[in-house]
């Protein structure tokens, strides 16, 4: 049976029902503000992102008549998003750091951001760390801003032989950290996170519930899968100052680490070695930064071909009705596409909700999960990443 064509609000009032309405909350300080936007809002949108890029809150107010006073910069929202049916969802707080007023018609557009970082987390520092744990390394740099550090359990007694800090900031460090062991460093709600990327685990490391999307809940599509041939294996270099040489370590597709050295003063002229293991060096990835160790320039190798795997392939999708549960990392399994989409693991990499007068829709950005799952059992999904 084909079914006729409709628009996205139609779509979104045959899912979602004709009584259901999407509902927000914003408070300050314990103050509910919403009843003063009833009738003013046009759009609030909500962009929830990995690591130390910040959630953005956006909300556009009409502002024709001119009664709106211009909000103070610094001031934190607090945010709920959901439907009269079923209720809300807490999603944070914001601060406001940006307001723009433009027309006519008058709009009002008030911009916020969840990332307030410390002052001590974007400062540069010069200083070195030697055998010490993730685990302490995070702690320490959360308890100086504040924050409560939430570590993955299989991260937190990784030690890091040396990691230089050189004019770099706090937030940037754990950046690099998290990249070289294919995790994600983040700020959400108070707690300083260091968790595995697509990995589908709590900071606990507690499997996070699979949450299961049909095509019928959808408004629209888009799949994009890239040239698997792009790289066959990521090389990382190292310096082993001791024996006074320069390695080398390549992962490829095999999950093999093929490991070469050559003296620290590099030849007048580079030969091309004799060893066939490597993978062909036209077609590999080669990290720029020269590692301290063999073993941390192994493990960035690895950090870097797991995500050159999960690039492979994107999925986005519009839900017609919003879902104010839905949150980056978590698991998800989807259903009524092609046979190669609805078999892969996904997990969501950015969630976006949008609030409108033709309703509340989430659009969600999703790779492939680190490891396939054959987990397909959908759970309610919490509201936080711990």
């Amino acid at each position: 049976m084909t079914l006729p064509s409709m628009d996205a609000a139609d779509l979104a009032a045959t899912i979602v029902g004709h009584d259901a309405r999407p509902a927000y909350r914003l408070t300050h300080d314990g103050q509910d503000l919403t009843a003063r936007f009833q009738g003013r809002l046009i759009s609030l949108t909500l962009v929830d992102n990995r690591g130390f890029e910040a959630d953005q809150l956006d909300i556009e107010l009409d502002d024709a008549d001119g009664m709106l006073a211009l909000p103070e910069k610094g001031v934190r929202l607090q945010l709920a998003l959901g439907w009269e049916d079923t209720g809300l969802v807490d999603k944070g707080s914001y601060k406001v750091d940006e307001i723009e007023h433009a027309g006519p018609p008058d709009r009002l557009t008030i911009r916020a951001r969840s990332a307030d970082l410390a002052s001590d987390m974007t400062t540069r520092k010069e200083r070195s760390f030697r055998d010490q744990t993730i685990g302490d390394l995070v702690r320490a740099i959360a308890g100086k801003n504040e924050l409560v550090a939430i570590i993955a359990a299989k991260l937190a007694d990784v030690v890091i032989e040396h990691l230089d800090q050189t004019g770099e900031s706090d937030a940037n460090l754990l950046t690099r950290l998290a990249k070289d062991h294919d995790a994600i460093a983040t700020v959400k709600q108070g707690k300083l996170l260091f968790i595995q990327a697509g990995a589908a685990l709590s900071a606990s490391g507690v499997p996070l519930p699979t949450v299961t999307i049909t095509r019928a809940s959808g408004d629209t599509h888009s799949f994009l899968v890239a040239d698997r041939e792009n790289y066959n294996g990521v090389k990382a270099y190292y310096q082993d100052t001791r024996r006074a040489v320069k390695g080398e370590v390549v992962v490829d597709a095999s999950n093999a680490t093929v490991e070469k050295e050559k003296p620290a003063t590099p030849k007048k002229k580079a030969q091309r070695p004799a060893d066939t293991m490597s993978p062909n060096p036209d077609n590999v990835k080669v990290l720029r930064h020269t590692y301290a160790t063999k073993s941390n320039a192994e493990r960035a190798a690895r950090a870097e071909w797991a995500r050159i795997q999960r690039g492979m392939a994107t999925f986005g999708i519009t839900l017609a009705r919003g879902r104010p549960d839905l949150f980056p990392e978590l698991p998800a399994v989807v259903r009524g596409w092609k046979p190669q989409i609805d078999s892969a693991g996904w997990t969501l990499a950015k969630v976006t909700h949008s609030v409108s007068e033709r309703g509340y829709t989430t659009s969600l950005e999703l790779e492939l999960k680190s490891g396939e799952s054959d987990d397909s059992n959908s759970e309610p999904a919490s509201s936080a990443y711990p």
